[in-house]
């Protein structure tokens, strides 16, 4: 992720102007799919509604005995970072316990890669309480 601001935002910032609309963050539970489909529509009726998705909140729930299990938690995972982006959503928070094995690290560390390039800022939150 690029730690420098490119003057491009700055200079968009400047001619930004307040809009009438809502941030929500949407809950993963909540999403009926992820299908383009779906999130089309999703996304029609928020903004009819006069409703931004600026995040997409979900628990991670890893099973750091099963790698078949984990891979399958990973997948859900980006295809939320998908739908995240398709919603037009500024970033994805995901909840980790905190004593996440070094393979989910890595997964988690790949996932923020995927989603930095989708254009979605990813967020961990450790501990109870988290996304």
């Amino acid at each position: 992720m690029s730690t420098t601001s490119s003057p491009g935002i700055e200079r968009t910032l400047r001619g930004c102007r307040p809009a009438d609309v809502d941030p929500v963050v949407i809950d993963a539970s909540d999403l009926d799919s992820t299908a383009p489909e779906h999130l089309r529509d999703l996304k029609q009726g928020l903004a009819a509604r006069g409703y931004q998705p600026a995040a997409v909140a979900t628990e991670a729930e890893f099973d750091a005995e099963s790698t078949l299990e984990r891979q399958r938690e990973v997948d859900r995972l980006r295809g939320l970072v998908r739908a995240a982006s398709f919603l037009g959503a500024g970033r994805i928070e995901v909840g980790v316990d905190e004593a996440a094995c070094e393979a989910v690290r890595t997964a988690l560390a790949a996932l923020a890669e995927r989603a930095d390039r989708e254009g979605v800022e990813f967020v961990r939150v450790e501990g109870d309480g988290a996304a």
